[in-house]
């Protein structure tokens, strides 16, 4: 079987349909971003229908690339943060134009793409201490579960305390309340797919009662991608000054560890890291995948491209290989005939499936040694800064910036390996320079 030969299924203990469940169910909980990315990227200037196909192209590229390179239940898209920092800080701010903006993208992904092909390929993450490696996990899990309280209008923001509770009137809210009650009661049961089946029940339900509309329609053409297409190679000429430096290293830093803290985070949950040694299998193909995707993604006309925190949504409920990625680029595929259909794919809808993922990768702090006070301070960082600050890249910056200093403090710097010190003096010069 051919499927076999490919994604080793049997040796992996899944099957192709927990594999297309895991895929679908990753494809739901991400489908937000072809909504929110044409809608950023389109405040530069940039034409909005140009960039929801320059979206699917990315994602559907990105995504054979990590299914059939590197054989991960990881799903990549262009990164939301990312597109932000493309948006806001780039081109609002320092008021780079969008075409050089892309060209600034399409040289990240080529020094990316370097990286993994030197022999830090393999040993980029496998260096990262097995309590990190968990803390990164449970980490995402905070993050993703922040993210689907916020999203959904349960948690909101307050100028005194920061956040605060929703309004739970909202019929929503109450909506996402709902989804967040159904899919947790599956999951309890077992019932396999439960995340999935519990997006399916809320939209319904959101549909029957007028709070999520119906879609217009069905089918629609794919908008042409023309206007944005190449403009990433023809103004690398662009860069010329310090400023687009700086624009590079970010693009560059912010990405890898991205890309690399979502790796590790789902490589964990879908037990892809070895108990004894620590090594995450196939990382360097991962890490090339989202290399190549991210310097795709920017010809096309789009902002880095990374590995989603929700493809742990598809490992919840089963996928293990990277067939459920190749599904998730089949249905993006899809997505850019029936992109009406999509607007049923609320973020009421999603959120219950981002909590209870949150609360299923936190059971990786148990592995942590927390009695070492040396080793729980980088852990406690990691994690809360994740949250706080509400980036997977930063945390795992505060993490990387404590632990060559709490375990030479405590005696034990010949446990230091070398990339972690590099990478305390990288994270420090960011903070200082670039954050």
């Amino acid at each position: 079987m051919i499927l076999e030969q490919l994604f080793h299924l049997r040796e992996n203990r899944t099957s192709v349909r927990r594999e297309l469940i895991g895929g679908l169910t990753t494809f739901l909980a991400m489908s937000y971003i072809l909504a929110v990315n044409p809608e950023l990227l389109g405040s530069t200037g940039m034409s909005k229908t140009a960039v929801f196909t320059a979206t699917i192209l990315a994602a559907i590229v990105g995504c054979l690339l990590m299914g059939l390179v590197a054989n991960f239940p990881v799903a990549l898209a262009p990164g939301m943060g990312l597109n932000a920092f493309f948006t806001y800080k780039v081109v609002q701010e320092w008021h780079i134009p969008w075409q050089t903006a892309l060209a600034g993208v399409f040289v990240a992904g080529i020094l990316f793409i370097l990286l993994t092909l030197s022999k830090l390929r393999d040993k980029l993450i496998n260096l990262i201490p097995s309590a990190l490696k968990y803390a990164v996990s449970a980490g995402i899990g905070l993050f993703i579960a922040f993210s689907g309280l916020q999203t959904s209008g349960i948690i909101v923001a307050n100028k005194s305390n920061a956040v605060a509770l929703g309004n739970l009137h909202s019929p929503t809210v109450l909506l996402a309340i709902f989804g967040i009650i159904v899919g947790i009661m599956l999951v309890t049961a077992n019932v396999t797919g439960g995340i999935f089946w519990g997006m399916f029940i809320t939209a319904a339900v959101g549909m029957i009662f007028g709070i999520i509309p119906l879609p217009t329609g069905i089918i629609s053409g794919v908008p042409s991608v023309q206007p944005i297409f190449g403009q990433a190679v023809t103004h690398l000429g662009n860069i010329n000054s310090f400023q687009m430096i700086i624009v590079i290293l970010t693009f560059f830093i912010i990405g890898l560890f991205d890309t690399s803290g979502t790796l590790v985070g789902v490589a964990t949950e879908a037990g892809m890291v070895d108990k004894e040694s620590g090594e995450v299998k196939g990382v360097g193909k991962a890490l090339f995948s989202g290399a190549l995707a991210t310097t795709l993604g920017a010809v096309f006309g789009t902002s880095p491209t990374t590995a989603y925190v929700e493809s742990t949504s598809g490992v919840a409920v089963g996928a293990r290989t990277g067939l459920s990625s190749v599904f998730v680029a089949l249905l993006f595929a899809i997505a850019a005939f029936f992109s009406p259909i999509l607007t049923v794919i609320t973020s009421a809808v999603t959120d219950s499936a981002l909590i209870i993922v949150g609360i299923l990768m936190l059971s990786n702090v148990q592995y942590i040694d927390w009695t070492k006070f040396e080793i729980a301070v980088p852990a406690f960082f990691t994690m809360i800064m994740m949250l706080l600050t509400y980036s997977i890249s930063e945390g795992l910056a505060v993490g990387f910036i404590f632990y060559p200093i709490t375990m030479t403090v405590k005696g034990r710097w010949r446990e230091v390996n070398a990339l972690m010190w590099t990478m305390m003096v990288v994270f420090i010069l960011y903070f200082a320079f670039v954050a």
